[in-house]
């Protein structure tokens, strides 16, 4: 199997503690008709640049019965900004209307195979991924965006329409993994188009 989860494939189970107190499991979402999951973090330029952005499109469709649920898997000891702490701050802060999960063992990571922060997943009602990649074309400078790859994507799917494009290489930061260089990525992650 390649590094990040193919389209196709069935949404990996997971279990991990959210900022708001709870622990939250893949079933827990099951009366959403979409999952949107996406690989973030505290401290990333691309992420922070395009968080309003995303903010925005959540907004957009989580009446439509879309879900949200962000993710941080990346390694607080190679950037202690990104420590569970540092998160429950962040959405005291700016009140995002998403989830936000600690993979502090970076086993869900793996399991989705997330190459950076932000990297997107789209899961039907079926939990079928039907796209991973980029949000936007631009993360790190919104105001020179010119593709909202997340927004189409949803509107697709919501409409009954095929998804034009399933794969975009996400844009951003790499993962931080425990233990190695803040560059490093596995061997198998390759770029996805």
């Amino acid at each position: 199997m390649p590094f990040t989860l193919p389209i196709g494939e069935k949404a990996p189970n997971f279990s991990l503690p959210a900022t708001d107190g709870k622990t939250y499991a893949l079933k827990d979402f099951e009366k959403y008709p979409v999952l949107v999951l996406f690989f973030t973090c505290n401290h990333c330029p691309y992420v922070i640049g395009s968080d309003e952005v995303t903010r925005q499109t959540a907004e957009k469709f989580m009446p439509q019965g879309v879900i949200f649920v962000g993710i941080n898997s990346n390694s607080k000891n190679t950037y202690p900004e990104d420590s569970f702490e540092h998160m429950v701050q962040r959405m005291q802060e700016h009140h995002f209307p998403w989830l936000y999960l600690y993979d502090e063992s970076q086993e869900v990571a793996k399991k989705y195979g997330a190459l950076r922060t932000p990297h997107f997943y789209v899961f039907d009602k079926n939990r079928t991924l039907v796209y991973t990649g980029r949000g936007v074309d631009r993360p790190r400078n919104t105001k020179e965006m010119k593709e909202n790859d997340l927004d189409r994507v949803l509107t697709e799917l919501l409409s009954g329409k095929s998804i034009s494009t399933p794969m975009l290489n996400p844009i951003g930061c790499n993962i931080k993994w425990e233990g190695k260089d803040a560059h490093w990525m596995p061997d198998d992650a390759c770029d996805l188009v």
